[in-house]
């Protein structure tokens, strides 16, 4: 095991806090970001991906941006994290720069969802250094994660864009879409952000109308994701064709169909609320769709 490696950590409970406990020496897992990009442990063994386990960056040689922020314990492990300076482009020897997509699955779930949360917090602490209002340097608020203007009062706390995703139903087929980015045959569902002064069910059936021309019906919540690409959280719907033909958007979508069990296309990866809600439609039926 190399120097700075944990033993490999098992799935746990994570608790925030804003500020660690009195005299705590900064040991513990230190999720360390160039950009996007979470510094991991690559070791021998296949597909495995370890964040180091530290008392600094500086024992790997790293230097912080900015003061590293605290976010709580996993597994009662104390969890840091810090943007690193440019110094960085070259990771230590025997680890990598990766990002969060490709990271997925070869973290336990409970430190990838950790390692979400970091790099969101990461970007609002990079952000929200000066007062939006009268551009005064902001201090951390004291007991809150948030940050306040001592010239104005202005306060600002972590904030995340709520976007609503939807399964819809037709008998026994379900629409699904293909945006412009979407790497050829690849179809997703029907996604959008949730606008000023919307409910979440008023957000399904506006984006639903706008990228794919039909009305829906019975809008129904299923789950909920955070999403750290950069700071969602993803709510998830199922829904039932009402009326209308497929018109789609075509700013947005290249393509959009209904399609059934037996010709389903490459559909999302099981990191994604997407994913969930198809399978979940499969289970319902009594089948299983074998993509990874």
């Amino acid at each position: 095991m190399a120097a700075g490696e944990p033993p490999a950590p098992p799935a746990g409970v994570f608790a925030p806090a804003v500020g660690p406990p009195p005299g705590d020496p900064h040991l513990g897992r230190w999720f360390l970001f160039r950009d996007a990009e979470l510094l991991v442990h690559e070791p021998r063994r296949a597909g495995e991906a370890i964040v180091p386990h530290l008392t600094d960056p500086g024992d790997l040689g790293l230097s912080p941006i900015a003061p590293p922020l605290y976010l709580g314990t996993l597994d009662g492990d104390p969890c840091w994290t810090a943007r690193l300076t440019d110094e960085a482009a070259s990771p230590p020897p025997g680890m990598a720069f990766h990002g969060l997509r490709e990271l997925h699955g070869r973290l336990p779930e409970a430190e990838w969802a950790v390692a979400g949360r970091a790099v969101q917090l990461l970007a609002w602490d990079r952000d929200h250094r000066f007062c939006g209002r009268c551009a005064t340097p902001t201090n951390p608020l004291p007991g809150e994660r948030a940050k306040r203007c001592p010239t104005c009062g202005l306060t600002a706390f972590p904030r995340i864009s709520p976007a609503v995703i939807v399964l819809i139903e037709r008998d026994d087929t379900i629409l699904l879409a293909r945006g412009h980015q979407f790497a050829a045959g690849r179809f997703g569902l029907v996604a959008g952000f949730v606008e000023t002064g919307e409910s979440l069910e008023d957000a399904v059936r506006r984006e639903i109308a706008e990228e794919v021309g039909i009305a829906v019906e019975a809008p129904r919540y299923f789950g909920s994701q955070p999403w750290p690409f950069p700071h969602g959280i993803m709510v998830g719907f199922t829904a039932a064709h009402a009326a209308g033909e497929i018109t789609i958007q075509e700013a947005e979508l290249a393509e959009a169909a209904w399609f059934g069990l037996a010709d389903l296309p490459r559909i999302p990866p099981k990191l994604s609320i997407a994913r969930r809600l198809i399978d979940s439609w499969a289970a319902a039926r009594g089948a299983t769709i074998g993509q990874p």
